[in-house]
């Protein structure tokens, strides 16, 4: 007996409805949205926050009209939203969104694209492709160089770092991907003192903890001392830094890799940020020697300007990588083109590579060169603004970050939040070196020297007051 047909009459509703004017209506709220974030606070006043509570409401039995949840966003999301995409932003190392990235993706969003597979995207294993060969020419990477496409750096260094235990296991004649880490020879992880969070929370998911992990004393400016590397071996994974999240200072490469390679051991390099710079040719110093690794972590979204879920995993051992993250099943169906599941964690996951591609294609090769050292410009432009009046600089301006300390601890951390008050600029609080600073960081396309003068103002008046007090 055939089975009797099911119509659920909320969905036949939606499916009938002509929603172009649903997506008029969000075209016009975001067209508002674009026109004021250079001029509103950039952190939400304590009204719009309190707000937010309309949203505490119980999920109702009955669909409601896309128009009134647009309207309820833009009236009480819009904001309460923090202006990262304006130019007074200097916080997280949380980049801007280039106009060509920002219109490709409503597209893209319409598109709706599963990278995982060519026979599901073609179209996305074509970008994929793409955006994989500009990047290592902008990089100066290896040409055997493959790309994944995932979230974020913190998933990219996870990538990176599976790859390098496995390739060290295997050559110590131990299958991890089929045995587990149960009875596994043990490695040995090397990282620098200044290492950032995530290349820790990294170990301790792929198994190989925090506490037996042996740390490198760094310098006055966070960078690896590498007369005080340990003994390396084809047991090592080492784990070097483009960019310390808080001075933005880079370890010596060359040097470092080069000793790691006579050695045999798995180099990876965080670069959440600093990657951009081997970009830009004014910097070149800077990254000299990243080739010599065996994978790199990157993040679009910061230095780059692309959106947010937007990290890179690139590694010089195709293979390797593959055989880390790929996984099998009897549907799945491999394709003699780029199949994007194969290099990263995820298989369903956004076409997050369009948004690279029209990132990379909005700026060119010449673009994404002087974006990175317009950067840091501008950031030596606010450290001079702000040496005055007790306001001293910590770090040597080399990229994009400043580290600012005012008088002691105390007043710097008070100044920290007085700024963030403010709502003319917004930037974070962190310590170094036993001090508390005040971290700034420049990471916008946006920002206009007007903006830096316009916030450095504001620092050096509230400094003043705090003075007073």
């Amino acid at each position: 007996m055939m089975e009797k047909k099911y119509i659920s009459p909320i969905l036949e509703e939606i499916r009938k409805k002509d929603f172009q004017k649903d997506l008029k209506l969000a075209h016009d709220f975001a067209l508002s949205y674009v026109k004021q974030v250079d001029e509103m606070r950039v952190y939400p006043d304590e009204e719009a926050i309190k707000n937010l509570r309309v949203f505490d409401e119980e999920l109702s039995m009955e669909p409601e009209s896309t128009n009134e949840v647009l309207k309820k966003l833009h009236q009480y999301g819009a904001p309460a939203t923090v202006a990262q995409t304006g130019g007074r932003y200097f916080g997280f190392v949380n980049g801007g969104i280039m106009p060509s990235a920002l219109c490709t993706k409503w597209i893209t969003d319409v598109w709706d694209q599963n990278p995982a597979l060519f026979v599901i995207s073609p179209i996305t294993s074509k970008i994929e492709e793409v955006c994989e060969r500009w990047i290592k020419d902008l990089l100066g990477l290896p040409e055997n160089t493959v790309a994944g496409f995932v979230s974020g750096s913190s998933t990219a260094t996870l990538c990176g770092l599976v790859a390098g235990r496995n390739y060290i296991l295997n050559n110590m004649g131990y299958d991890v991907v089929n045995k587990g880490l149960f009875n596994a020879p043990q490695i040995k992880v090397v990282v620098g003192e200044g290492a950032h969070s995530t290349v820790y929370k990294a170990l301790s998911i792929i198994g190989l903890g925090k506490d037996r992990v042996t740390k490198i004393p760094y310098d006055n400016q966070g960078r690896i001392m590498v007369d005080k590397l340990p003994k390396l071996d084809d047991k090592t994974l080492l784990i070097i830094q483009a960019g310390n999240v808080n001075s933005g200072a880079f370890d010596d490469f060359n040097n470092i890799c080069k000793k790691a390679n006579e050695a045999g051991a798995w180099v990876h390099v965080d670069g959440a940020f600093g990657l951009w710079a081997a970009a830009c040719p004014e910097m070149g110093d800077l990254t000299r020697g990243i080739d010599l690794a065996d994978s790199w972590s990157v993040d679009g979204h910061k230095t780059l300007n692309a959106p947010y879920d937007n990290g890179i995993i690139l590694c010089k051992h195709r293979d390797i990588l593959v055989n880390a993250m790929h996984m099998t099943g009897s549907y799945i169906i491999y394709n003699e083109n780029r199949d994007g599941m194969l290099y990263t964690t995820e298989m369903s996951r956004r076409a997050r590579a369009v948004d690279l591609w029209a990132t990379l294609k909005g700026l060119g090769k010449r673009g994404v060169g002087q974006l990175v050292w317009e950067l840091h410009k501008k950031a030596k432009y606010f450290a001079n603004l702000l040496i005055e009046d007790g306001l001293e600089i910590l770090n040597d301006v080399v990229f994009n970050q400043v580290l600012v300390h005012y008088h002691s601890d105390n007043k710097t951390e008070e100044l920290v939040k007085e700024i963030q008050k403010s709502g003319v600029c917004w930037l974070g609080g962190s310590k170094w070196l036993g001090k508390s600073v005040m971290r700034i960081s420049v990471c916008s396309y946006k920002t206009s020297y007007n903006d830096i003068e316009k916030s450095a103002e504001e620092i050096l008046r509230i400094a003043k007051n705090l003075k007073r007090d």
